[in-house]
């Protein structure tokens, strides 16, 4: 069976490809979909821009998907920028585009204040066949860069149960513990229970 990942985002892709080992599945990329159409995400939650990915890559392709959005809130910024996390400095914004424009407006908030989570809703979609799952971690907003791995926000996302920033983890120290790895692993752990009904619908 084969199974879309809808994402141009090679770093996400790394990190679901290392969750998603099914036996039987082909894991496929949009690289290999040609003319693949560009979804607007213009939802107002997490779940429905998700959901609208893997359900419109699959009518264009046929191929059951999986899909996410993630979102950082940040208590300070009355759950900013939340759905908009990806283009939080502008429609082209780079990751480091982002993250300066997140500590620039952090600059005047005290170490206590700086709390925020990053929230993840992965999604499956086949017309037979709907799940989604959440993860969730919570950390704070550092005034500085640390770290040189992850992406996104990783370098200024604390998590203090670690003492260290996302950035500052490796791959599966990340992956055990990060809203993505969370959201994906148990919607991995769903599709196995589901799996002798995913080869029958593909």
């Amino acid at each position: 069976m084969k199974l879309l990942i809808s994402s141009n985002n090679q770093d996400k892709i790394k990190e679901i490809c290392s969750i998603f080992q099914l036996p039987g599945v082909e894991l496929i990329t949009l690289e290999s979909i040609p003319n693949a159409p560009e979804i607007i995400e213009d939802g107002n939650t997490l779940y429905e821009n998700a959901f609208k990915k893997a359900s419109m890559l699959y009518e264009f392709t046929g191929l059951p998907t999986i899909s996410d959005d993630t979102g950082l809130e940040v208590d300070a910024l009355n759950g900013r920028p939340g759905v908009y996390s990806a283009r939080f400095a502008g429609e082209n914004a780079s990751y480091d585009d982002n993250v300066i424009k997140m500590i620039n407006e952090m600059q005047s908030v005290p170490e206590k204040d700086r709390t925020a989570r990053f929230r993840t809703v992965a999604v499956f979609y086949h017309p037979d066949l709907v799940i989604h799952e959440e993860g969730v971690i919570e950390g704070s907003i550092l005034s500085e860069k640390r770290g040189t791995g992850g992406f996104g926000y990783d370098p200024v996302f604390y998590v203090p149960a670690k003492k260290k920033t996302l950035a500052e983890m490796n791959h599966d120290e990340k992956n055990a513990i990060s809203h993505r790895g969370q959201a994906f692993t148990r919607l991995y752990t769903s599709l196995i229970k589901q799996l002798p009904n995913l080869t029958d619908i593909n």
